[in-house]
């Protein structure tokens, strides 16, 4: 059982990653996937062990409470061998369902970044570390997706024994498209072509890029922006040495990296950093913030690091920039994906704690 909030973005591209493995192996026989009507993409469905349910929700208390009771009936009756939270908000109304009943499911908690580490006030910080601990008590092991988020977890003393590391990962395979995206089209310029994919809101940072690239003045370059804003009523002013792409289906993301030169990460904090093993899969050097898991996925062969609080230490990046050396990188990049970051490596270690778990012979 499968339970997640808004399951878009990375949280998305994870789930499908564990279902499409999961769906393969002949010890599973039913796979039930919870997501939000609102703003969920679409969860992967291909196969006929999955159920999937898309319930109707919105972030408010009447909506939270309306779902502890939601998924306390659905965890009596279907009974499942594991539950599987994924992100913060569906942790908190399932594990709150599971304090009031008694259930035989091993659970497992992925919070897909920490609540605690997000750009917020320390009071907030304080009590989002409080009810994780409270919270934890329901929960069979806690998985980390960074030694960041890790070593995070483990300094504000959330249950070490019940932690355990397991990586993002993703396919090293390329979709497959019937039909030819305009990605190669829409991205003609002989500029050096820098790529930023994410939502346009304040924790990806595109309001620090944006800033950036209107006081760059290096013709050498051009930007363009993939991603949709959080906002219905939002305006984003583009500079005119940017392209604002929209979003783009998933199908396509791939060949959009691939008429890319460099991808942009400035996000103000991250878990993991998705968007950078995507990049790395498709050969593309990379440019990330100093933040979160971020600098974890760099090192010198495959792209930089700047200093969000230094907007200089940016710039001097881009002065220095030539297509051959991002050639380089982009190809280092891709050997270091595949030694640490596929999703067959993740999905394995994730299938194996579900049979430790369950106690099954030749796991323990």
């Amino acid at each position: 059982m499968h339970i997640g909030e808004y399951v878009n973005g990375g949280v998305n591209t994870y789930i499908n990653e564990v279902l499409k493995y999961q769906t393969k192996k002949d010890d599973t026989c039913q796979i039930y996937v919870y997501a939000s009507k609102k703003k969920s993409d679409k969860v992967y469905n291909e196969s006929t062990k999955i159920n999937t349910v898309y319930y109707k929700y919105s972030r408010s208390m009447f909506h939270l409470v309306k779902m502890i009771f939601y998924f306390r009936k659905k965890i009596k009756i279907l009974k499942p061998d594991i539950i599987h939270i994924h992100s913060t908000f569906a942790g908190f109304f399932v594990r709150c369902a599971l304090f009031t009943i008694r259930s035989k499911s091993k659970v497992i908690y992925c919070s897909h970044g920490w609540s605690f580490l997000m750009d917020t006030s320390n009071f907030k910080k304080k009590i989002y570390i409080i009810c994780e601990k409270i919270l934890s008590l329901c929960t069979d092991k806690i998985i980390n997706i960074s030694i960041y988020e890790h070593n995070q977890a483990c300094k504000v003393k959330l249950p070490t024994k019940k932690m355990l590391l397991i990586n993002n990962g993703i396919s090293e395979k390329k979709l497959d498209n019937n039909k030819k995206s305009n990605a190669s089209i829409k991205m003609q310029s002989k500029k050096i072509k820098v790529l930023f994919v994410g939502r346009l809101d304040k924790q990806k940072g595109i309001d620090i890029l944006l800033k950036f690239v209107m006081k760059y003045k290096n013709q050498n370059f051009h930007f363009y922006i993939i991603g949709n804003s959080v906002l219905d009523n939002q305006y984003i002013e583009f500079p005119s040495n940017t392209s604002y792409l929209g979003k783009i289906d998933n199908s396509y993301i791939d060949d959009y990296y691939q008429a890319s030169d460099v991808v942009i990460i400035p996000s103000r904090w991250e878990g993991f950093g998705l968007v950078a093993i995507e990049a790395m899969k498709n050969k593309k050097a990379i440019i990330v913030s100093n933040r979160g898991a971020l600098p974890e996925l760099v090192n010198n062969d495959n792209g930089f690091v700047f200093d969000i609080d230094n907007i200089q230490s940016l710039e001097n990046i881009f002065n220095n920039l030539e297509k051959k050396e991002l050639q380089n990188k982009g190809a280092n990049g891709y050997q270091y994906f595949i030694d640490n970051y596929t999703s067959n490596e993740m999905n394995k270690k994730i299938y194996r704690l579900y049979n430790k778990l369950l106690n099954r012979e030749g796991y323990n």
